[in-house]
């Protein structure tokens, strides 16, 4: 028997399938590559597939997995653009400084999957966005370099209203190296995680009313959620067919927030892997 999806339900399901796909976007961002590849359209329309698995929340002993089939647009227009590494808006763009306005997105967690959360609120899909400026250090080859990036987002719970949920910064550097064909594209970062008291209270808080014996009251504060080192891997097998795939560690020995009962582990591994079929391509080329 068929199933309409409504209300909550209804977001989950959408968060879920933008939240992944967003999850492994920066794998798959050779349409972002190195150097400018020539001649790009201006926009693509095609199909994502892909899975991935991740901890259920920063901290947790439980794991979350997705996987999806979506419709993909790429548009690379002068100021939008929505292409395989995010949906941004470009504000400032010179050849050592860029700022835009960046997306992420975090994948959904039942509560009734994670021991820890057990009668607890289930964790919703996070929407984040906000300003991202982005720095060359330095260009080590024509086809590689290495810049710092400072977002700064704010995260809404998709499937509840969109209640703000905090703020988050992410400063990390990023090596990014490819052929510079676009045929294909790898980088690597490092960099650190902060979350505000709101942020982190999403996670981390027990209200009265949820606590039990082994799970005590616990009010979080603001501050490092982890560390994080990441890195991926892009390549066109043909014209309209790329496949990608990444892997990241995330730190969490130094969390801001490691004495809350629901903290279970001090690292964790997200991997994934997916591949992008174009449909079909504009005639016109893509602004730079």
């Amino acid at each position: 028997m068929s199933r309409h999806l409504h209300g909550p339900l209804m977001w989950r399901r959408i968060g879920s399938g933008i939240a992944l796909l967003a999850a492994m976007a920066s794998a798959g961002a050779a349409a972002a590559a190195t150097v400018a590849v020539p001649a790009l359209p201006l926009w693509e329309i095609g199909v994502f597939g892909g899975a991935a698995a991740t901890p259920a929340y920063p901290g947790a002993d439980d794991r979350a997995g997705r996987a999806l089939l979506l419709p993909i647009v790429i548009y690379r227009g002068k100021i939008i653009r929505a292409d395989r590494s995010g949906v941004n808006a470009r504000l400032i763009n010179s050849d050592r400084m860029e700022l835009d306005l960046g997306f992420a997105l975090s994948l959904p967690s039942r509560s009734d999957d994670v021991d820890a959360r057990a009668g607890m609120p289930d964790l919703h899909s996070l929407l984040e966005f906000g300003p991202r400026l982005k720095v060359l250090l330095a260009q080590p080859s024509p086809t590689s370099r290495v810049r710092l990036e400072l977002p700064l987002r704010m995260p809404l719970e998709l499937g509840n209203g969109f209640r703000r949920q905090g703020l988050v910064f992410e400063p990390r550097v990023v090596y990014e190296t490819g052929d510079g064909t676009g045929k294909w594209h790898a980088d690597a970062n490092l960099g650190a995680v902060f979350g505000n008291a709101r942020l982190n209270s999403y996670f981390y808080d027990v209200a009265p009313r949820y606590a039990t014996p082994t799970r005590p009251v616990y009010e979080a504060s603001g501050g490092l959620m982890m560390t994080r080192l990441g890195m991926s891997l892009s390549r066109r097998i043909t014209p309209d067919w790329r496949v990608f795939g990444f892997a990241r560690y995330d730190n969490h020995s130094h969390a801001a927030n490691r004495d809350s009962p629901l903290f279970r582990k001090t690292s964790g591994v997200s991997v994934g892997a997916g591949f992008t079929w174009t449909l079909h391509r504009s005639a016109a080329r893509a602004w730079e």
